[in-house]
Parts: structure tokens; C-alpha cells; sequence
């Protein structure tokens, strides 16, 4: 029995140094700290916060990088819904790639493909080069695009349809918001202000 329990106690000697060395303890959690190291947490930005709502719509693995959609369009200059919308008719929103976070169908000929290292490594990568082979060339729609980005002639159409769906989402989610934020529809704000006011 006694050497049954000094097992144990070397067992959980043996995992608790495990075990602090690679979690840290915060408040009521604990915390990888590789997790600590790699991730640094940050609100979203209004448009993100909209896309990752639309992609969550198709049940995309794009909905976790919503903010590097808009951070890869704000550094080059881009619409934010230009890229999520070509993944959209490229791959179904990332859920059909050739492999290697290439959701956009980047560099794909045939068998070749083009693969990248991680989804925000391919939006950059991707979005330098719209603005760069494309935007910077006066292509600066998707229809104007089509030619040079795809072999499909409806490719631009089905382009721009998703960005005026994403248009129109954003429109539906920030009004519904506006009402949530506020509790009660903004028409409301006016009639309960002035009853107040007759009082």
C-alpha cells in the first residue's frame, strides 16, 4: 500500500512540473502559454465583425479570419468584401481548396497550384497582388478582372454578386444592431422623447 501511494505522489510531483511549466494560472483559468505567446486578443473591427457573421452563414473556416480579411484590404487599399467574395465563388468560402490555405485559386492551373503557410499569409499575399496586377492596372472591378483573373465568363458576375450580398448583409446587421445597442428601435427614441417632454 505505502508503495502504491509513493507511486502516485512521483506521478503527480512529475505532472504538476509538467503542468506549470506549460500553463500559467490567470484569475479563475488556466492558460497555455505557448497560446499567451502566440495570440494577442484584439476587438474587431466593425467590418470584421460583420464578416465573420456572413462567413458563419456558409459554415466557412474563413469566419475565424474575418479581421484579416479588412486588415489585408486596408493595407493594399482594397474593398473589404473583394477578397472573402472571390473566395466565395473560388472554393465556397475556403471549404473546397486544392490545399495549402489557397481558398481564392491562386496560381491554379490544372494541377499546379499555388499553396500558402497559413489563411492570413495567403490574404496578404493575395491582396498585394490584386492591387498590384490588378487595381494598379485600372481593373478595379470584377467584371473589369474577370478576363485576366479567370477563365470563366461569369466569374465577375458571381464576384460581385457576393459583394452586394455582403452588402447587404452588413446593411441588415448594422440596423439590427443599432436596435439592440439602443434596446429598442430608434423611431422609439423620438416618440418616448417627446411624451417626456409634454409631461
Amino acid at each position: 500500500m505505502a508503495k502504491k501511494i509513493a507511486i502516485f505522489i512521483l506521478i503527480l510531483l512529475i505532472l504538476s512540473t509538467f503542468y506549470s511549466s506549460k500553463f500559467e494560472v490567470r484569475g479563475d483559468s488556466v492558460v497555455s502559454s505557448q497560446v499567451i505567446d502566440e495570440v494577442s486578443a484584439r476587438k474587431l473591427d466593425p467590418e470584421a465583425q460583420i464578416l465573420s457573421n456572413y462567413l458563419t452563414r456558409f459554415d466557412s473556416p474563413l469566419q475565424y479570419h474575418a479581421q484579416d480579411f479588412v486588415d489585408a484590404a486596408r493595407v493594399y487599399g482594397l474593398d473589404w468584401k473583394m477578397l472573402p467574395a472571390i473566395a466565395g465563388v473560388e472554393s465556397t468560402f475556403g471549404k473546397f481548396i486544392p490545399g495549402g490555405y489557397n481558398a481564392w485559386g491562386w496560381g491554379v492551373y490544372g494541377d499546379q497550384a499555388i499553396y500558402f503557410g497559413s489563411w492570413r499569409e495567403a490574404m496578404f499575399t493575395i491582396a498585394k497582388g490584386l492591387r498590384e496586377n490588378y487595381l494598379d492596372r485600372g481593373l478595379t472591378e470584377p467584371y473589369a478582372m474577370n478576363r485576366a483573373y479567370a477563365t470563366s465568363p461569369h466569374w465577375g458576375g458571381k464576384v460581385t454578386y457576393f459583394m452586394n450580398d455582403m452588402e447587404k448583409f452588413a446593411q441588415k446587421y448594422e440596423a439590427e444592431n443599432i436596435v439592440a445597442d439602443v434596446g429598442f428601435p430608434p423611431v422609439k427614441i423620438a416618440a418616448t422623447s417627446g411624451l417626456l417632454t409634454q409631461r
